[in-house]
């Protein structure tokens, strides 16, 4: 059997936003704020759901759990993003890049199911308002979050293993601003077609089926609401669902933009500019759009204001 001359590579360069060097301060500022206001958001909101009792519900539980998501997702790249921007060397381990993709994917894929979680929750709580206590206990919520979680990482893992097994022999340059899966593929020396497959088929499990789930649970509750002959419910149930469509449109939007399209395409810079989207803007939208909007947890913000204000005075 013929042996392989395989030079394994050590280290990759995270190409980034080096085509625009000129705004290297801008976007050092941009994405540092962004970041911030990304962490003291959803902190905020995990800190208002835990503290008014008020919010334990199964709800806020989900509303919650999702900020944590958007807590841990932008952390996975936009600080080796920024540290790029500063250092302009862009340099990341082999090791270092594989683990970057594997969180990143694991988050992602969990993403997509709490939002058919959470689609689901404002089916049941509009079209079997009697029985959505017993439907969405705490109990049914928590499987709930750990199948997301588990479906999250066994995808994970699976493309993390079919990606590790390949030969990457060179060149190191990677055409991102982080490890992502398909620019990853392109620099390996080994034909990648199982692994193409597996991003196609997990691409439709994890993001048409959710899409699925998602559209179906809203055409359910279009057709409860239409049925409410006080012109107040039905506004008050279009609002409380408005917010989880627009995150859902955001999200998918950009990762179908991103994701969707032949993978000899993943080298243009429009693609590092859609991934910014959800990456780092995503992330920082949904608590003002998801939450902070809610009145529930607007009248708990006043409460832990004005508490914050009295403790000052004393």
């Amino acid at each position: 059997m013929e042996s392989r001359n395989v030079t394994s590579v050590e280290f990759y360069i995270l190409l980034g936003f080096s085509h625009v060097p000129y705004y290297r301060l801008p976007l050092i500022s941009i994405f540092t704020l962004l970041y911030i206001f990304t962490l003291i958001g959803n902190s905020l909101i995990i800190l208002l759901i835990i503290g008014d009792y008020q919010l334990h519900t199964p709800m806020y539980f989900l509303l919650a759990n999702f900020s944590v998501l958007d807590l841990v997702s932008p952390s996975i790249s936009v600080p080796k993003m920024i540290d790029d921007l500063i250092s302009m060397e862009g340099i990341i381990s082999f090791n270092g890049c594989i683990t970057q993709m594997t969180f990143f994917i694991a988050i992602t894929i969990t993403e997509c199911y709490f939002l058919s979680v959470m689609a689901f929750d404002r089916y049941v709580a509009i079209c079997l308002p009697l029985h959505y206590k017993n439907i969405m206990s705490f109990k049914i919520c928590f499987i709930l979050i750990w199948l997301a979680w588990l479906l999250g990482c066994f995808h994970s893992i699976i493309h993390t293993i079919l990606t590790i097994s390949l030969d990457f022999c060179g060149p190191n340059h990677i055409n991102h601003f982080y490890c992502d899966i398909l620019s990853l593929l392109q620099l390996a020396c080994s034909p990648i077609n199982l692994n193409v497959t597996l991003v196609c088929v997990s691409a439709f499990f994890n993001g048409i089926c959710n899409c699925i789930i998602i559209l179906s649970s809203y055409l359910g509750i279009v057709s409860a609401v239409l049925k409410i002959n006080s012109k107040d419910g039905r506004m008050k149930a279009f609002c409380t669902c408005a917010s989880h469509l627009l995150v859902v449109s955001l999200y998918y939007g950009t990762l179908i933009i991103a994701y969707f399209r032949p993978i000899n395409s993943y080298t243009y810079s429009k693609d590092r500019t859609i991934s910014v989207i959800y990456t780092t803007v995503t992330p920082m939208l949904n608590p003002i759009i998801y939450s902070l909007r809610n009145k529930s947890v607007k009248n708990a913000f006043q409460k832990l204001w004005k508490r914050a204000i009295y403790q000052t005075k004393i």
